[in-house]
């Protein structure tokens, strides 16, 4: 079976060869792996036998006058020392002016060129994703300022609104280029949750984010493609939204927030899953064989009939993971 059909078929519950397996991680510990086994970075995810590639924009990258920010596609600025992501410039804090913003335009020629060519080069044998990273709540905090944000979710709910909507409006605009490349599903990031709870109430949620959401896996629900999403932390008072919306892959259920059996007694059949090695904790902080035990235990929690999971780390790998327990974690995905 290769990767793309193993793939598809574990996100519907179908019968799969085998459990396929993902192993992302940030450019610095790439390059460590790389070196640690031997390859170039390039040849790095085939050997970890990687089933999913993301595909993104092609957005020159702008740096600032001292090089400490990068901008993105947005406008929004993030901060290059930094491993993970930090967002230290957002450029509607100061200035909210909706009409005087500089927004990006979704239609521009070549802003799909590398996509274009990852689909050409992988597309037969892998599972290819155009990657919607800080898709709509998150892509609003980056451009108005976390703390400013949630102020205006609570006193300026038409300001709310107009913002959200501008944002998915151009992200309509590209989920459209990406389907006529022809990919094979979506994959949103749009992180709701904090370790105990969700950031802000249910009902918020479901005022603000959810029928927008919804707008956004539209067109991929329409088709019949996959529509996975990554949401960090205590989310399961909305999860049977997300299901009702749409949802078919959750991401990174992480096991310090969210109970594995609990997840699968609730979703089996109706939500598949994708992650459940916790980078928090086993993976930085554990043992070699605490890392294989955290796999079984992963798979025996939300893969009991085989199907239904993609086994992965619950974020981007980083360089504070000791290479022997990349070593474990490959060798145990090897074994499933």
């Amino acid at each position: 079976m290769i990767p793309k059909e193993r793939f598809r078929r574990a996100a519907r519950y179908e019968p799969v060869d085998r459990l396929p397996t993902q192993i992302n991680y940030t450019a610095a510990m790439g390059a460590q792996i790389a070196q640690h086994f031997g390859v170039t970075p390039a040849d790095l995810p085939a050997l970890l036998g990687n089933h999913m590639v993301r595909v993104d924009i092609s957005a020159p990258p702008r740096l600032s006058v001292d090089g400490r920010l990068r901008y993105d596609w947005w406008g929004a600025g993030h901060a290059t020392q930094e491993e993970g992501y930090f967002v230290a410039f957002s450029p509607l804090r100061d200035d909210p002016d909706l009409d005087a913003f500089d927004w990006p335009d979704p239609h521009a020629p070549g802003l799909l060129g590398e996509a274009e060519r990852l689909v050409a080069q992988y597309g037969a044998t892998h599972f290819v994703t155009p990657n919607f990273g800080f898709a709509l709540f998150e892509r609003a905090w980056t451009l108005r300022g976390f703390d400013n944000l949630f102020l205006d979710m609570s006193a300026e709910p038409d300001y709310i609104v107009e913002l959200l909507d501008r944002i998915t409006e151009i992200q309509l605009a590209l989920i459209r280029r990406f389907i006529d490349l022809g990919v094979d599903g979506a994959y949103f990031g749009d992180d709701y949750g904090a370790q105990k709870n969700l950031l802000f109430s249910p009902r918020m949620w479901r005022q603000y984010i959810k029928p927008r959401l919804a707008r956004l896996f539209a067109p991929f629900r329409e088709r019949g493609l996959p529509v996975l999403m990554h949401s960090d932390g205590q989310i399961q008072p909305i999860l049977p939204d997300l299901v009702e919306i749409g949802l078919t892959v959750l991401n990174p259920v992480q096991p310090e927030v969210l109970d594995h059996d609990s997840l699968h007694a609730e979703f089996d059949g109706k939500l598949a899953f994708y992650g459940g090695i916790s980078t928090q904790t086993v993976l930085p902080h554990g043992t070699p064989d605490e890392v294989r035990g955290a796999v079984e235990a992963c798979v025996r929690a939300l893969a009991p009939d085989g199907t239904g999971l993609i086994v992965a780390p619950s974020h981007r790998m980083m360089t504070d993971i000791p290479l022997a327990n990349v070593d474990a974690l490959w060798r145990a995905f090897e074994d499933l």
